[in-house]
Formats: structure tokens, sequence, C-alpha cells
């Protein structure tokens, strides 16, 4: 009897692999010349039809709504349509590059949030970096979404946009970087605290970034019982605590950055990166994109069996087999071309799904929680393993699970003007995901899609 050896891949092959994606984007972006166009919903058996979906026929819905605006939801496709909205000020890793270079990002979106979420998505990217024409631009296009997701919008302003937006709108506007990233990322520390044997509340976590992602991140863990005062949070002049008279200073600005000053580090450290991951027993990092943004001799400082959430993008903070071969236990990035991948679309396109369904009026940090929970209970506790925390992005199931978990709990919160039971939600998501999946898969059968050209 023969066995198989194992394939030994080395360091420099992991690294061409790395490179892979960006290759080919360049190769099919040009290609397909965008990821999404626009498909019809209705039928048209002759030219007849037209007199239905347009005039004259039309302006009897049109009556209908003007006498009850809550109609268009029933008779336009606001009930399942979002828009993707982005000033291209903090794109991925890559910074300021502006609206039109933020734009294949949020195409990109567009496509997961159909295929995964089976939710329509038109992408906007806005000519302005000022936030107050930010939030009134979210205003005016209000009338023809069910939602928003901000995406991409730098930081201090990204948290009053959200703030203002989350009060004043009549549809639920969500930041995919701060509630989307914390949302996934606390599944995935749910999994990896279950995988080291570690309770999550008594750990020590030291949040590498505290911008959007680690902001709304350490918002959740500690809505979820982590200890703030056990933790500590690092910026780009060091680790946040009371002594930090440079965000005082400026504390009308970085209100959550602030906050974090006061309710965490109890045991007032000061320093950088190195001093806030000794004896840690996690690293949840949102920072610079690396490598070597965190050095292997400070992963080798943690405590025995540590967590590694390297989550920059495009590169991660640390190569995840330098972490690992550093003794981290668990590693983790924001990758899907590396085990552990802890990214915003394991979460975005459930959580919509479940919102709209249920036309949420908001989307609570109750609901993100309980879709955190529902995604880390689809990794049954025999198939916990240090490199399979978290489901993957093929595992298509775990979309209408957060469905059914997010519309429940917003039943449940008050915020839910269609109530439905969890069955219902699961069901109904259920059907329109795998509508979504179905139509690509009968354009790319029929060569409307057509297949991407070889190498």
């Amino acid at each position: 009897m023969t066995h198989k050896a194992k394939q030994v891949v080395t360091k420099e092959e992991l690294l061409e692999q790395a490179k892979k994606p960006a290759a080919d984007a360049m190769r099919l972006h040009p290609f397909y010349r965008g990821k999404i166009q626009t498909a019809l919903r209705a039928s048209v058996r002759s030219i007849d039809d037209f007199s239905i979906w347009y005039t004259p026929g039309v302006a009897a819905p049109c009556k209908a709504i003007a006498k009850d605006r809550s109609l268009v939801y029933e008779y336009t496709s606001k009930w399942n349509t979002v828009a993707v909205i982005s000033d291209g000020t903090r794109v991925l890793g890559l910074g300021d590059i502006g609206p039109e270079a933020g734009l294949p990002v949020m195409e990109g979106k567009a496509l997961l949030f159909k295929y995964l979420g089976g939710v329509d998505c038109v992408p906007i990217t806005l000519d302005t970096k000022d936030p107050d024409k930010i939030i009134e631009t979210v205003l005016m296009l209000q009338p023809a979404f069910g939602g928003i997701n901000l995406e991409d919008i730098a930081q201090p302003k990204c948290f009053r946009i959200l703030d203002t937006l989350r009060e004043r709108a009549r549809i639920p506007v969500w930041h995919d970087d701060q509630q989307g990233t914390a949302s996934v990322t606390l599944a995935g520390m749910i999994n990896a605290a279950k995988v080291v044997g570690k309770k999550l509340s008594e750990m020590r976590i030291a949040f590498i970034g505290a911008g959007a992602a680690n902001v709304a991140c350490s918002r959740l863990l500690f809505a979820y019982g982590v200890e703030p005062g056990n933790c500590l949070m690092v910026d780009v002049d060091g680790i946040l605590g009371k002594h930090r008279r440079d965000i005082a200073l400026r504390k009308a600005e970085f209100v959550q950055q602030w906050h974090l000053c006061q309710i965490t580090n109890d045991d007032e450290i000061r320093g950088g990166i190195p001093e806030a991951m000794r004896g840690a027993d996690a690293v949840i990092a949102f920072s610079t994109p690396g490598p070597d943004v965190i050095k292997p001799e400070w992963v080798r400082s943690m405590a025995k069996d540590a967590i590694v959430f390297a989550a920059a993008n495009p590169i991660p903070e640390i190569w995840p087999w330098e972490a690992t071969e550093a003794g981290a236990a668990v590693v983790a990035t924001g990758r899907c071309d590396f085990p552990n991948q802890v990214n915003n679309s394991l979460g975005f396109p459930g959580i919509f799904r479940g919102a709209l369904d249920v036309r949420a009026t908001t989307i609570t940090d109750e609901m993100a929680i309980a879709a955190a929970e529902a995604l880390a209970g689809m990794v049954p506790p025999e198939k916990l393993s240090t490199e399979h925390i978290l489901p993957t992005m093929e595992d298509w199931e775990i979309f209408p699970r957060e469905a059914a978990a997010v519309a429940a709990k917003a039943v449940e919160q008050g915020v839910a003007t269609l109530p439905c039971t969890y069955e219902e939600e699961y069901e109904r998501a259920s059907t329109i995901i795998r509508q979504a999946r179905d139509m690509t898969k009968l354009l790319m059968d029929a060569g409307f899609i057509p297949e991407p050209p070889q190498e």
C-alpha cells in the first residue's frame, strides 16, 4: 500500500501564490469591462407589455404610492436594492485614491451582494470628501433604496457620517468597514478561543490600528463580554490610554478614540506595537498593509497558544506562515487564498438579506452579534481546527442562516416592520440566494457571461 507524500510548499511559492490574484485582476477587469449589469426582473412577452411596465399603465402604481408611500416596497425593486456608497478616501489598504479608482471595489461589493445574498446593489462613488455633503446625498437617495452600505470612507469622518445617518435615515445604513468587519471578526474570535481552549471574556487582546475597523471590533467584542480594561489599542502614535494628551486635545474630532483611551489599558502601559503584543492572548490587526508591520519576534512574545488576526488588505501585517513559525496557534487574514479568511464578505450579504426581508429600520449591534454567532455556529465543534475557524464563502448556507438570525433579532428588538419567524426568513432567504446563484450559472452556461481567456 502506497501513501501519497505530503506536498511541501516553499515560502517562495507561497509569495508567488499571493501575487496571483492581482495579476489575474489586471487581466480580467479589462476583459469583462465591469462586474455587474442591469437585468430584467419582469417579463416581456411582447411589445404590448411596455404599456404595463411603462406608460400608460405605470401611472396606476405611481398614484397608489403617492397615496401610501409604503407601497413603493411592493411595486418596485426598492425592497431588494442597496446602494454601496464611497468617496474613495480609504480604499482597501490603498488610502485616498479617489472615487474613480475606488469604483472597482464598489463593483466587487455589488457582485458579492448579489451572488452571496441575492441583493441587487448599485455602486455609487461620490466626487466629494465633505462629510456633510455625503450625509445629504445619502438622505436624498434613500427613496430609491432599501438600504445603504457605506464603504471605504476615511476616519474620523466615517464615524460621524454613520452615526448621523443611523439617526436620521428611514432605511438601514451600515458601514461595512465598521460593522461588517466587527461582525466577522467576532465570529472568528469566538471560534479561535474555542480552538486554543481559552475564554474569550478573559483574553487580553491587542488591537493594532485604531481606525474604523478596530473601533467597531472592540465595541462588539466588549459588548460580547471581553474586558476593556484588559485590552490595549494601538494607533500610529502608540498605545491608547489616559496619557494620550494628543487625542485629548482633539477629542471632539476623535470621539471614539478618546473614549477608548478612557476604558482600555487599565495598567497604563505605554509604547507601541511590540509593547502591546507582549503577553497578549490575541492580536487583532487592521492597520497598515504589510508585510513586516508585525514582526515574528513580537509574536514570540505573546502568551502561549496565541491568536493572530492580521487583516490588512491587500497584504496582511505579517505573512501567516511567519506568524505560525513564531508560535501563533491560530492565524487569520482577510484574504481568501490563505486559511481562516476573516473578511466582511462572510457577513454583509446575509445581514442585509435579513434586514431587507423584515424591512428593518436600522441594523443594531445586537443584530450584528446575532449574525456573528450564526456564522461561528456554522463550524461544528468536531470540525474546528487551527486552520478552520470560519466557513468559507463556498458554504453558501451561512448567508440564509445569518439572514434568519438577523431578522429574528430585529423582530425581538422591535425594529422590523414586516415581522416573521426565524424559520420563515430562513426559507425565504434560501430561495432568493439560490435563485441569484442559479441565474449567474445560467448566464454563464448560455455564454452571456463569457468564459475568461486563458493566461
